[in-house]
């Protein structure tokens, strides 16, 4: 092989060593969730150094607990609470002595310091991994909130309280009270003070429902199967705790069936019983 040969064949192979880099670098920046850009890099995320034209000194470099990373012509440098971007233009700076122009792109590899803590009486304690962008909306839509007082909850994020109105995001849909949530936002639930209504007695499936707004008499009765044949309908009984005492409420409810006064369509709050009694004969 002459001089020439050689040095086209060093030019072809450095030529396809470069392909390969980029289509490297295009995947690892496709596979990135959409906010990649404004990331915050952690400890124990792994990130990916591509610099175009030097394969010796793309790597990728795990962070370590310190905070740092080590790379090949960069040495020591600070990765934990800076974005890809700003990374990025750290190692261009130090590579400029190394290398002339130097194009460095810097990708998100592997995250795993992207959390969102969960915590309060109202759910299980859990920690959430966004994994992608998340909203607050998202977030809620995949819980069961069953026992969590909505109208309580909060979002706490670096010490400050940020107020939402978690009850008319999740079910008005008012979208104005959503967010997108962030790494170490802390989401608190208090807990319902009951957050049931039981139904018992002569019903076809006597048992405890969970309570909503707008809730009736008729509508727990009608989800527990209706009346058995055996119900005195005109004798069913609301009892409900009140000022720190029991009240109990006789409730017509084979007037209301038929129709004849919808006023015995008593509106439920939290905690009542409903008591379909027997009829004796």
């Amino acid at each position: 092989m002459n001089f020439c040969q050689g040095t086209k064949a060093l030019s072809l192979k450095n030529l396809i060593m470069m392909h390969c880099f980029a289509l490297v670098a295009v995947v690892l920046f496709l596979g990135q969730p959409a906010t990649a850009s404004e990331y915050v890099i952690g400890a124990g995320d792994r990130v990916q150094v591509f610099v175009w034209g030097e394969p010796e000194l793309s790597v990728a470099a795990l962070v370590r607990p310190d905070g740092r990373i080590s790379l090949p012509g960069a040495g020591e440098l600070m990765a934990e609470g800076q974005t890809s971007v700003a990374l990025q233009d750290e190692i261009t700076k130090r590579l400029t002595a190394l290398v002339k122009d130097p194009r460095v792109t810097v990708s998100l590899a592997d995250i795993v310091n992207n959390k969102v803590y969960i915590i309060g009486g109202g759910v299980p304690s859990s920690v959430f991994e966004l994994k992608q962008k998340t909203s607050l909306l998202q977030l809620l839509a995949g819980m069961d909130l069953t026992r969590a007082d909505l109208r309580g909850a909060h979002v706490m994020r670096d010490g400050a309280r940020l107020d939402r109105d978690f009850d008319s995001l999740l079910h008005k849909g008012v979208v104005g009270q959503d967010l997108d949530l962030r790494h170490n936002d802390i989401i608190f639930f208090p807990a319902l003070p009951e957050p049931y209504v039981y139904v018992l007695g002569a019903v076809a499936s006597p048992r405890s429902l969970p309570f909503k707004e707008g809730m009736t008499v008729l509508d727990a009765v009608v989800e527990c199967g209706g009346f058995t044949k055996f119900a005195d309908r005109n004798k069913t009984v609301l009892v409900r705790r009140e000022n720190g005492g029991e009240k109990r409420i006789t409730v017509r409810a084979a007037d209301l069936v038929e129709g004849k006064d919808l006023s015995q369509n008593v509106l439920l709050r939290r905690g009542d019983y409903i008591i379909a009694n027997t009829s004796f004969f």
